[in-house]
């Protein structure tokens, strides 16, 4: 039996100005990746409607270019998957949260590959 596995990254509400930041520049380290274990996962960082940034374990960051933007992932800031496996791959979907007297479901969106990067300092 697959024990379905639902993950929620949420971030904190994060300000205007915060939300307006350049995306920080990265440099491609290695071979794109289909999936990243989900046990490795420390957070994530939504950079635009199209670009999230998965911090892992061990100091490694991923860079998931969705294929199409995902309205309002910006300026949310948060999202949520599913998955069966213990592992998030780019066959799957994230779905935008709202914040409203709750979270509600808003927009999904198909995730792209994996890209290890090193980020730029700031």
């Amino acid at each position: 039996m697959r024990l379905t596995l639902i993950a929620t990254a949420l971030l904190s509400v994060t300000t205007a100005a915060v939300a307006r930041e350049k995306i920080p520049e990265a440099t491609p380290n290695g071979a794109a990746v289909s999936c990243i274990p989900l046990a490795q996962i420390r957070e994530t960082r939504v950079r635009d409607d199209r670009t999230i940034d998965f911090m892992m374990t061990g100091r490694k960051v991923y860079r998931n270019t969705l294929p199409s933007a995902c309205p309002s992932l910006r300026f949310e800031q948060r999202f949520s998957y599913a998955t069966s496996l213990s592992r998030l791959c780019s066959t799957d979907i994230i779905t935008v949260l709202y914040q409203a007297p709750y979270l509600t479901p808003g927009a999904s969106c198909g995730l792209g590959q994996f890209q290890p990067v090193t980020l730029a300092a700031r």
